[in-house]
């Protein structure tokens, strides 16, 4: 039995030594085959039963043999036929021929928001400043102003890292404030650009992750109408030349007196009066002068020193600016979405 058994094998060995697959459809025949999940090898293990157990071990090494040549002639089969198609493919291009053109891309809308408001900024000597993203509890809360058992604690739902009370990820880019305030001196002007998270539901108008531009300039004799010039500025270049600003009375726990500021878009079209609710008014950014406790609490005489500082969310223009209504697009990466803004680029 043993003898019919292995020379059985021999057989298909020498079948399978001597197969020469030419072209992808004979490759795949053989593969099904010698190779496939129901190949003639398959059979062949099962007839261990009736092989004498002194040539059990040769018939394992006879079966090996098999696996390992039929894998072989396939693997150099495929690599001459691959390499015979890409000669062929060479032997036909022609090189006169346009080459195909590539797709051009484009930034993402709240990133050409983020730019344009930098570049503003940045051309009435505000200087770039980014820090981290995940931050510790004094620098995002304390050193703003809003110690441990602080009611404004409340105003932000936050998130905190895995077993730990001191780090979270900043709920705003006021920690780039603290650290420049901490780590400089006096004049200072700066924007901080970046990417903040807060515990909220995710829905058309709110994200659990979002942007902001936050501002602070600090000097000697630094009024409330600086900021008013420098904010009107602002709008003036981002919304049009004719642009008209209001502020009004807020709060936050960092700046004393605080401010909300409005552009004027008007109610002659039903997008700006859906836009505003109606009242003309649009809320672009929060503001207010920087609090004493804030200088002191970063080490900066608040006797000699007084300063102002702002914040505006970048997504909340990006949605005004190309009248996007749910701000879920702008996170989901869908490339039928972002093509829409490649013209206006």
């Amino acid at each position: 039995m043993s003898d019919s058994i292995f020379a059985k094998i021999d057989t298909i060995l020498d079948e399978i030594k001597s197969a020469s697959p030419q072209d992808p459809e004979q490759l795949e025949s053989y593969r099904i085959k010698y190779l496939g999940s129901k190949n003639v090898l398959k059979a062949l293990f099962g007839l261990i039963k009736d092989v004498e157990p002194a040539r059990k071990k040769d018939f394992g090494m006879k079966m090996n043999e098999l696996k390992q040549t039929a894998q072989a002639v396939f693997d150099n089969s495929l690599e001459t036929i691959e390499s015979a198609g890409n000669d062929q493919a060479r032997v036909e291009m022609d090189r006169t021929r346009p080459g195909y053109p590539l797709e051009v891309g484009a930034r993402h809308p709240v990133s050409v928001v983020l730019n344009d408001m930098v570049d503003i900024f940045s051309r009435i000597g505000f200087v770039v400043s980014e820090d981290r993203e995940i931050e510790d509890d004094w620098h995002n809360f304390t050193a703003m102003n809003t110690p441990e058992d602080h009611p404004a604690r409340d105003m932000q739902d936050t998130f905190y890292l895995t077993n730990s009370i001191e780090n979270l990820l900043r709920t705003h880019t006021s920690s780039v404030q603290a650290r420049v305030m901490t780590t400089s001196k006096p004049p200072i002007r700066i924007i901080a650009p970046g990417r903040v998270y807060r515990n909220e539901t995710v829905s058309a108008r709110s994200h659990c992750q979002f942007h902001q531009v936050e501002g602070l300039y600090i000097d000697k004799n630094v009024s409330f109408a600086d900021m008013k010039q420098t904010l009107l500025f602002f709008a003036q270049e981002m919304y049009g030349p004719q642009t008209k600003i209001r502020l009004r009375p807020s709060y936050f726990p960092f700046t004393e007196p605080s401010a909300e500021m409005d552009v004027w878009m008007g109610t002659e079209t039903e997008k700006t009066r859906k836009l505003t609710k109606g009242t003309g008014w649009l809320e672009v950014l929060g503001c207010g002068m920087v609090d004493p406790n804030v200088l002191t609490n970063c080490g900066i005489d608040a006797s000699v020193y007084s300063g102002f500082a702002f914040g505006i969310g970048i997504e909340r223009s990006a949605m005004q600016k190309y009248d996007i209504g749910d701000i879920r697009q702008l996170f989901e990466n869908d490339i039928r979405f972002l093509k829409q803004f490649q013209a206006a680029h």
